[in-house]
């Protein structure tokens, strides 16, 4: 028995990165998709992957930044497959720059990206994942949360954000929801290529991450995956308001 069979799920920043790779796990595990993400083209390569693996997805894409996007995400699920069991939300940008040189529209823009789409998909999805009785959310938040970084301070307090949004969630809707955290460190994905030209030469900060980690490795999307499955899944069941790290040890550095 595959271990997210027939689960209906929400998987926003699906075309890229973890998320990609969240997505196809996921399927491989039987679940029933909604996926999103800004690019229609990446979106449409990943929906053709899925099903011709015999997987079940729709591709809606959008802004999750907006209130709209996330309740036609929610409204798309129900209609498509009736129910709604699982939301994972991966959808993130960087906003790069010290806080005397980020402009107020970078910020708003990162912090709406980042933490208000939670919000609001949390909005729209909380009662149908509360019907099933055993919903789950599961939020792909960062190391950044509890570590700062040169001039990431709208992805930093953001993700933090998330992470007590998390908590709150847990605390107001459990038993019939539980919400969780996953909390990245260095993990080759396009996100990590661009955080680096926060640092003088990208290149060398790159390989000084994956050095600097206990395993001498940058993370892959697919170590993420698999921890999101695990969460996702029925072996995670006493598991709730909780962050989990999966960093290859850098934070213990």
């Amino acid at each position: 028995m595959r271990k997210l069979e027939d689960k209906v799920c929400i998987i926003t920043g699906a075309t890229s990165g973890m998320g990609k790779a969240i997505a196809e796990a996921f399927a491989l595990e039987g679940a029933k998709l909604v996926l999103s993400g800004r690019s229609k083209e990446r979106g449409q390569a990943l929906l053709t992957k899925i099903k011709n693996s015999s997987g079940q997805a729709i591709f809606i894409s959008g802004d999750v930044s907006q209130s709209s996007t996330n309740k036609k995400l929610v409204n798309a699920a129900i209609e498509q497959y009736g129910a709604l069991d699982i939301v994972s939300l991966n959808a993130g940008i960087l906003g790069l720059g010290a806080v005397t040189e980020l402009s107020e529209e970078s910020w708003k823009q990162t912090l709406d990206t980042n933490l208000s789409s939670i919000f609001y998909i949390c909005k729209y999805a909380l009662p149908h994942l509360a019907e099933t009785k055993n919903g789950n959310i599961i939020i792909n938040a960062s190391i950044a949360a509890f570590k700062s970084f040169p001039n990431h301070p709208a992805y930093c307090a953001s993700k933090a954000a998330s992470v007590a949004l998390m908590k709150q969630i847990a605390v107001d809707y459990g038993p019939d929801v539980r919400a969780n955290a996953i909390c990245p460190g260095p993990v080759d994905t396009p996100l990590l290529w661009e955080s680096a030209k926060a640092f003088e030469a990208p290149e060398k900060a790159v390989e000084n991450a994956a050095q600097a980690t206990l395993l001498k490795r940058l993370g892959a999307p697919e170590d993420v995956a698999k921890l999101a499955v695990f969460l996702a899944s029925e072996d995670a069941s006493w598991i709730t308001g909780s962050t989990i790290n999966i960093d290859g040890g850098i934070l213990n550095v």
